[in-house]
């Protein structure tokens, strides 16, 4: 019944909105016709799948179109620090920045955001949030392990631990390549933070036996797992939970010694009052069971860092152990850490 719950969940937000919709006066249709629509100006890293879906509902529901931009990490922060002129008159590029929280804290970190808190985003943790409000958590997605049900049947040992999965006998794994992307390499990276270098060779190193194949895709050790070709793959939970919906025979398993995971959010970067206000609303409303509800509608299920949404209460993990995602590893290092990955376990 659980992997159930979602649907049901989105089927009444949208049999709500709807009826929504229909009380609505007709006066108030014709009070917008002809007046031009307000617009917002968004840099994003969300896939642009996601960042459509959410683009599309808002300006249905609200009437105000949000302009989604792709951008790399790089890219966001160069143009908004080229944005953030010194002149309180003109009026920024950008009015909000929807990314990974990594970008956003070396953003806050050079003070190009402006500050916004709420009652949705007073609610979200404070792992999840800046401390002075400059960006919030919107969702997050862990890696998790997907193990096989078949497999499941024929043994008592269940690998709950990465030291567990390291060490388990015959056991077959599906992962991605950590130079393929970059939950994968943030799993890496979190993992010597939080357990130091030492650790995790060893449990990388124990792993290597195991892996099938590096995969190139996120989804890749999901299929495999869901088609028996490997027992147990380390993937992301989001589409694990994709898989599952479509009716593949998974089951999740939380690490207990704790996980990585990619946490995104929002912050505000216009100075100017009006916009702020539309950006905010725009914020606000990601944070709510609608944005969920409605991504989950169309196959991306992360969790929310929003604890007030029946989108929350109805995932099974949300208080899972998480790895502190704090780390300010340099790119160099980063590099490194990867390099050292290749020479002494990959190619070993």
């Amino acid at each position: 019944m659980r992997r159930y719950t979602i649907f049901i969940l989105t089927a009444i937000m949208l049999v709500l909105a709807v009826v929504a919709g229909m009380a609505l006066p007709v006066d108030a249709d014709k009070k917008t016709l002809g007046a031009p629509m307000q617009e917002l100006t968004a840099y994003t890293t969300l896939p642009a799948e996601t960042a459509a879906i959410l683009s599309e509902v808002y300006e249905r529901e609200n009437k105000i179109r949000v302009n989604f931009v792709p951008m790399t990490p790089k890219e966001i922060l160069q143009e908004i620090k080229n944005d953030a002129v010194s002149d309180p008159t003109v009026v920024r590029t950008v009015d909000i920045v929807v990314a990974d929280s990594k970008i956003l804290r070396e953003a806050a970190d050079l003070d190009l955001l402006t500050p916004h808190t709420s009652e949705a985003s007073d609610a979200v943790k404070d792992r999840f949030k800046d401390e002075f409000d400059r960006w919030t958590g919107i969702w997050y997605d862990p890696i998790i392990f997907c193990a096989n049900r078949d497999y499941l049947r024929t043994t008592v040992d269940l690998p709950d631990t990465w030291e567990k999965l390291s060490k388990a006998g015959k056991i077959r794994v599906g992962i991605t390549d950590f130079l393929a992307a970059d939950a994968s390499a943030n799993l890496m990276f979190q993992m010597i933070g939080n357990l130091g270098n030492a650790k995790t060779y060893e449990i990388l190193s124990g792993l290597h036996p195991k892996v099938i194949q590096y995969a190139k895709f996120l989804s890749n050790p999901v299929r495999q797992a869901g088609m028996g070709e490997v027992d147990v793959s380390v993937a992301v939970e989001s589409e694990t939970l994709r898989y599952l919906q479509n009716g593949y025979p998974l089951k999740i398993i939380y690490p207990a010694d704790g996980t990585s995971y990619l946490l995104t959010g929002f912050a505000i970067t216009t100075t100017d009052t009006t916009r702020h206000a539309a950006a905010a609303k725009f914020a606000d409303w990601l944070l709510s069971d609608e944005a969920q509800l409605y991504l989950q509608t169309n196959g991306f299920y992360f969790i929310p860092t929003n604890p007030q949404t029946l989108a929350y209460k109805s995932f099974a993990g949300k208080n899972l152990l998480l790895f502190d995602n704090r780390q300010n590893f340099s790119e160099q290092q980063q590099r490194e850490f990867l390099d050292r990955w290749i020479k002494d376990v990959r190619l070993k």
